[in-house]
């Protein structure tokens, strides 16, 4: 397969990038690619249904995409590397025909993996991840791979040697990360779902930012990511965000058809709300005693006084977790990047850990001071599940903010600010979604009511104990029903 290198692997295909912190007027702030061509504003399932019923062919919704993607691209700089050629699909996918792009810290034979880092030469993968193979067992087409932050370790999809990706709904903002790339292209209307996996937040996180559906599950729930299961700690999940409840509902269905954990409950296909009332915890202050802000907790205490109309029993919660968790998280969020410097070479010959970006070479120093805690970081990582359980006991879910502010501009979590600002701005915004990471239990991110006063969607989280997805889809489709989100708006 040909590939089309993007913003980090050489020449891009299309012109217009634009620098971080450019004025621009409010108009020229929102890239909305929807339009009257094959796609619509259909969701995956809409779209495979259409293609189905030869209302319109899989070429037709093939070509529509990849020229969404491309015009939203050359403004969000959203994607690293272009598949020339119309992938194949199944046949009796649930998604047959559906475009969709793949993460860039996933190997898709014929593609270049590169993690988002400078460090890598980027290669052609020989072969398709396990989970690559889980994904397409969708039917999906795929167009390319879409862009991250070095080694999925910030909050944010920027670079010191490259343009950021930029948030559809503002360009002076973040689109989140480290599914960055897939999130902008997404709520842009440039594809309709879109692989993404979360070791901290990654998959909330720019779900949040960009008003998306984002679903991390159980651990254990899809194919082991490769990287995480090797760790003693396995945080990361992978799965797809999306516009809609169904879609993520259709994938995980369809993704336990392919390969199911027979340790976990069987999910099936959920397809709207339950009929019972659920009882539903509220935690407004992050666990790692981070203060949310006024914008954040007024969009969860609406969400928690809307849930209660809807006929729901909500009730202020706490999880006395050991006050060391944040500080135990960055010291294995440090070992995450001394391994990747330490092994590079195994995945790149030409690896160059010199040229890692600021963020990891001050995680990996921050580890290196504290190695010696390691055994001590673990065993009180794996007991904060003891303080999970008993903050969930007798509830259904746990209501919750994403992060604990609103998103922010580009630059404020750019991973050349100096370490010590960076790691304390990232700990004061992603403080509540590395918790299910560490616990290996389920969360999803909804679009709240209300958004901030730049227009910027705002997340809620419901989070559950393991192998619950099944009632966090059903309150998100009740959710959904009551309170439909908007796609990103048409620039006036």
């Amino acid at each position: 397969m040909m590939a089309a290198q993007g913003p980090t692997g050489g020449p891009a295909p299309e012109n217009g990038r634009r620098e971080a912190g450019v004025t621009q007027s409010r108009q020229d702030t929102v890239v909305h690619t929807y339009g009257d061509d094959a796609l619509g504003e259909h969701d995956a399932v809409g779209l495979a249904r259409l293609i189905r019923r030869r209302e319109i062919s899989a070429a037709e919704a093939h070509r529509a995409a990849a020229d969404r993607v491309r015009r939203a691209a050359a403004r969000l700089d959203a994607v690293e590397v272009y598949a020339d050629e119309h992938t194949a699909t199944e046949r009796d996918g649930v998604f047959a025909g559906v475009p969709s792009l793949v993460k860039d810290n996933t190997d898709y034979q014929g593609l270049p993996t590169g993690h988002g880092s400078a460090a890598f030469t980027a290669r052609p993968a020989r072969r398709h991840a396990p989970f690559t193979r889980q994904f397409l067992s969708t039917g999906v087409t795929v167009l390319g791979k879409t862009r991250l932050p070095e080694f999925g370790f910030n909050a944010t999809t920027e670079y010191e040697d490259a343009p950021p990706v930029r948030n559809p709904w503002h360009t002076g903002f973040s689109s989140g990360g480290s599914s960055g790339g897939s999130a902008a292209l997404v709520a842009s209307g440039a594809v309709p779902i879109a692989h993404a996996n979360d070791g901290g937040g990654s998959i909330r996180i720019p779900a949040a930012c960009c008003g998306l559906v984002g679903l991390k599950a159980t651990r254990g729930r899809v194919i082991p990511n490769a990287d995480g299961r090797t760790l003693p700690i396995n945080l990361i999940s992978d799965g797809v965000l999306s516009r809609s409840v169904r879609d993520t509902a259709a994938f995980f269905a369809a993704a336990e058809r392919y390969w199911r954990n027979p340790k976990l409950p069987p999910l099936g296909l959920v397809e709207g709300p339950a009929e019972r009332r659920m009882r539903i915890g509220l935690l407004l202050e992050s666990p790692s005693g981070v203060p949310t802000d006024a914008a954040t907790r007024a969009a969860v205490t609406d969400a928690a006084t809307a849930l209660e109309k809807m006929g729901h029993t909500v009730e202020l919660v706490a999880i006395g977790l050991d006050g060391r968790f944040a500080q135990d998280f960055i010291t294995y969020w440090g070992m995450l990047s001394f391994l990747a410097g330490a092994f590079g070479k195994r995945l790149d010959r030409g690896f160059d850990r010199r040229r890692m970006d600021g963020l990891s070479q001050g995680l990996r120093a921050h580890y290196l001071r504290n190695l010696r805690a390691t055994p001590d970081v673990l065993r009180r990582l794996r007991r904060s599940r003891d303080a999970y359980a008993a903050a969930h006991r007798g509830l259904d879910a746990v209501l919750s903010p994403v992060l604990a502010h609103t998103t922010p501009p580009l630059g404020r979590l750019s991973p050349d600010v100096p370490y010590a600002t960076l790691i304390e701005r990232l700990s004061s915004y992603v403080a509540f979604t590395p918790l299910d990471n560490v616990v290996g239990t389920p969360s999803i991110s909804l679009p709240a009511r209300t958004t901030t006063a730049d227009g910027l969607p705002v997340g809620l989280m419901f989070s559950a104990r393991p192998g619950a997805e099944r009632t966090l889809l059903e309150l998100a489709f009740a959710w959904e029903a009551e309170h439909p989100w908007p796609l990103v708006p048409a620039p006036r």
